[in-house]
């Protein structure tokens, strides 16, 4: 195994690493020891609530020592354990080479507990007793990689020990895989004992192994084993145990017995310590033991655990340069002191706003308007001017309300909203906080807003702009009446348009042309918003929106001969085109049940392992692919700081259980009619249950690719064969609106947005990983399929799982059928807005198909003439249907009618 160029704060899957706080044992602590001995519980219990601080997700309690009661110092600890809150709320791990200690602290455990350890070491049938007790007791169990011959040291005999120990436990025993945590022993390393020196290797390896082979199971080790031959040396120690973690974690290690108050952090590892530690631990070359012996002495301090101290020198600047230096790094500490310190000084408390504060948020647009912060930093210096102008504004009230003045120093008023029937806001919300960070005040209506409510706040509060967001295509044609009913009421204000689905050319096409009283403007992202809005309140305005609307006619009659260019075929000559696949030698898999499972309290952890990052960045408008934009010469100052936190907000969600991930999953038998797929009530397939409805690619092939539906990856009625399709909708956003509304209140939108962000990252993972086991488990059509998280975000498996509204099947109708025949609201506590849209925001829905040739692909334009053919076989009206699929034709219907009626 070796380093990689990727090689920088430990992945994602950091964030699922179960920490096992190792210093409540007396065996691995001279100092808890002391304590115990002594009586000293109180003392004792102060260890254990350093290490839950410290990041222990899991505490190991070992009492065995020779001069101990064992049992009852065991039973004693446990329960003055739950009677203390802040350490109860984390599991215990009994630790003990004795059975009657283990089963003794059993007895005390409130929860669920972790056993710590069984094995083989005296034969079959005691491990197959004590694992039999285990199981009676509801507890998971640590195995460790132990026969009658011995402690495996190779990884031949560590995969050999666990696999035959999986098998007994499992097959035998009717242990859960979940319930399964191998330690396939770690050993010290640079020993001077050459057969020593691949033991890191091995480890990391059997971890490999069994977390591909032996599916379910964990892994875990004692960490402070390798580095035995360095003891004294800490910072040498935790160097090793940081750099061994980076490595045994990729490698899919999710437990680990370690001091969780001093591990560190893999980029703050001295370069030179790193590289001599990842020599060693990965056996690289031959002489690393040599070379890390003879560095350590220069790396030894007094092995205490180290402090992050703050450089504090600019506290002893004048106030405005410590609100501007806050501003600019984001640092809400001492903002409350630094506000009131301004207000003492200033003669009114709007001068403070007006003066330090919006100079230093001055300094702020500079750098990112230069490309020198990015948005994430832009958010955190928006959550401390946040929290000065909050504590400035009884104050102020206080001012106004002796004055009588009304008066506004604001740059300009927007309203935001997320237009009816859409439920996404982050886009929006980070729009507003830049916008607020430029002295714009901002009116934030939030999600699902009628128009009437836009328009009718519009005028009571006297907004200067309106601004509109969505993320789904029947978004779009919201904004669109919005326009037409802003047109008809008389209003002239600036529009501004963004959003996942929208664009320049929609804009220019569809909206504009609604609204000829003022200007419909397409905002790309939060970094132009400043821009446009300024320039259409500024007074240049007019001269600006007459550019616009001359690039806007530009782009309509661009896209008008686009659409004529194009040659699309009729629907009957692209059903000829149809891919051709072999039918008579295809033998689909059956599911292993048919109708809907649900999914409920889906572990959050299981889930972060499977988080496509990429995405995550997107969403602060940094562009680049993960893990490469943490070192991006442009973003990875930014990125590594964004990702941090992520990690370190993501680590409390799973801990601390702020969301809960619900979903369910369906199978039905299914043959392809045309364009269409029916399903079926069972195998007889007599009784119709659904039909899902397909869309054909027009586009006119110069080459032998096919014009492709949905329809084809399933087997035609008329062939015979038995087929099946899958459904699911998943959601990890129970509970996101509370936690976003309790960051609202505290005035802190970075942790909003993030919080947001997790969440919908965590519902892509759910859906990846439940596409996971359906083709592995439930349905099992790729059992033995073995990818990484990594090659499942690049989708190289068997399968696809296509969603209602998304480029293979762009009708969002087609979700009702989908979340009928799942009950989802029921199983899964998902609902769809009257734009079936899905609440919460934070999941995903989609059929499964297993064909080995189906394939993502967009439908793109498509011509009346399957509009039409699509509207009957739905049985929707051809006006309704028109509406629904609008962001797909290839012709404007309002001309049509209009010829029509011509003739």
């Amino acid at each position: 195994m070796t380093s990689t160029s990727a090689q920088t704060a430990p992945s994602a899957a950091f964030a699922t690493f179960v920490v096992v706080g190792e210093r409540t044992n007396v065996t691995g602590s001279a100092r808890f020891r002391k304590l115990i001995k002594d009586g000293d519980y109180a003392a004792a219990l102060e260890v254990a609530r350093n290490q839950v601080e410290g990041g222990a997700v899991v505490l190991d309690v070992n009492m065995d020592e020779g001069l101990l009661d064992s049992e009852k110092a065991m039973v004693t600890f446990l329960n003055l354990m739950a009677a203390e809150p802040d350490i109860a709320r984390i599991p215990v791990m009994v630790d003990s080479s004795k059975w009657s200690v283990i089963e003794a602290g059993l007895k005390c455990l409130q929860g669920r507990g972790i056993v710590n350890s069984i094995s083989m070491k005296e034969g079959r049938e005691a491990f197959i007793n004590q694992a039999r007790l285990v199981r009676r007791y509801g507890a998971a169990v640590v195995v460790m990689a132990f026969d009658e011959v011995g402690q495996a040291d190779t990884f031949q005999r560590k995969i050999e020990i666990c696999e035959k120990s999986y098998r007994i436990l499992v097959d035998e025993v009717g242990f859960a895989p979940e319930d399964i945590i191998f330690d396939p022993n770690i050993f010290a390393v640079a020993t001077g004992i050459e057969e020593h020196n691949n033991y890191g290797v091995d480890f990391i390896e059997a971890t490999r192994w069994i977390r591909q082979n032996l599916k379910g199971a964990h892994v875990s080790g004692g960490v402070s084993n390798l580095s035995f031959s360095f003891r004294g040396n800490e910072p040498v120690r935790e160097a090793m145990h940081t750099v061994f973690l980076y490595h045994a974690i990729q490698a899919g290690m999710d437990f680990g017995i370690v001091n969780a108050g001093q591990l560190g952090v893999y980029d703050d590892i001295d370069p030179e310590l790193r590289e001599l530690c990842e020599d060693v631990v990965l056996n690289r070359r031959p002489d690393a033991t040599e070379r890390l012996v003879d560095a350590a002495p220069r790396f030894k301090g007094d092995g205490s655990a180290k402090e992050k101290t703050a450089d504090l020198v600019w506290r002893s600047w004048p106030v405005e340069k410590r609100l501007e230096h806050a501003l600019v790094h984001g640092i809400t500490e001492f903002i409350t002191e630094d506000t009131e310190e301004a207000r003492a000084k200033a003669e009114r408390p709007l001068h403070v706003i007006e003066g330090p504060l919006m100079a230093g948020m001055n300094v702020v647009g500079d750098l990112f308007g230069a490309g020198k912060m990015f948005l994430p930093q832009v958010v955190k210096s928006a959550r401390v001017m946040k929290q000065a102008v909050a504590y400035l504004m009884p104050y102020m009230e206080a001012e106004k309300a002796a004055s009588g003045s009304t008066q506004s120093s604001s740059a300009g008023k927007i309203l935001m909203a997320t237009v009816k029937g859409d439920v996404h806001d982050i886009g929006k919300n980070i729009v507003g906080v830049v916008l607020a960070c430029n002295n714009f005040e901002v009116i934030d209506l939030g999600v699902m807003v009628p128009m009437q409510k836009i328009l009718d706040t519009a005028k009571a509060e006297k907004v200067d702009i309106i601004g509109l967001s969505g993320l789904i295509t029947p978004s779009l044609d919201e904004m669109v009446l919005v326009a037409a009913e802003m047109e008809r009421q008389g209003f002239d204000l600036p529009l501004l348009i963004g959003g996942a689905t929208t664009s320049r050319i929609h804009t220019a096409v569809k909206i504009h042309p609604q609204y000829k009283a003022s200007q419909a403007v397409y905002v790309t992202d939060a970094s132009r918003a400043v821009g446009v809005a300024s320039a259409l309140l500024g007074e240049k305005r007019h001269a600006y929106v007459d550019e616009v609307r001359r690039e806007y006619a530009r782009l309509a009659e661009a896209h008008a001969r686009g659409r004529e260019d194009k040659r699309r075929l009729t629907i009957q000559e692209a059903r000829a085109n149809r891919p051709d696949f072999d039918w008579a030698d295809h033998r689909p898999v059956k599911p292993s049940f048919l109708g809907v499972r649900a999914f409920d309290g889906y572990d959050l952890g299981e889930l972060a392992r499977y988080i496509d990052w990429t995405p995550f960045f997107s969403t602060w408008e940094m562009k680049g692919t993960y893990p490469m934009i943490l070192d991006d010469d442009r973003y990875g100052v930014a990125a590594r700081a964004l990702f941090e936190d992520a990690q370190a907000m993501l680590r409390q969600m799973v801990e601390e259980k702020w969301l809960t991930a619900r979903g369910v999953i369906g199978f039905w038998p299914a043959n392809a009619v045309g364009d269409d797929i029916e399903l079926y009530t069972d195998d007889s397939r007599t009784t119709r249950l659904a039909t899902f409805h397909g869309l054909r690619q027009q586009i006119a092939r110069d080459s032998s690719r096919s014009n492709v539906s949905i329809s084809d990856f399933v087997a035609p009625k008329e062939s015979g064969v038995a087929d099946y399709v899958g459904g699911f909708a998943v959601t990890a956003g129970i509970g996101e609106d509370a936690v976003a509304a309790r960051f609202g209140r505290a005035n802190d939108d970075y942790s909003k947005i993030l919080s947001q962000a997790l969440a919908d990252r965590l519902a892509e993972a759910f859906a990846e990983r439940l596409h996971q086991r359906v083709r592995m488990e439930f349905w099992g059509y790729a059992p033995d399929e073995d990818l990484s998280p990594q090659a499942l975000i690049g989708e190289t498996y068997q399968g696809i799982r296509p969603a209602p509204g998304y480029p293979a099947q762009p009708d969002h109708t087609e979700k009702a059928t989908l979340f009928r025949l799942l009950d989802a609201t029921a199983n899964a506590g998902i609902t769809l807005t009257e734009s079936y849209a899905m609440w919460p925001g934070a999941a995903v829905s989609g059929l499964y198909f297993s064909h080995p040739e189906s394939h993502y692909f967009g439908v793109g334009k498509i011509e009346r003439d399957q509009v039409v053919d699509y509207a009957a076989r739905k049985g929707m009206s051809l006006a309704e249907t028109e509406r629904w699929l609008a962001p797909i034709l290839n012709y404007d219907p309002d001309r049509v009618a209009a010829a029509d009626a011509a003739e």
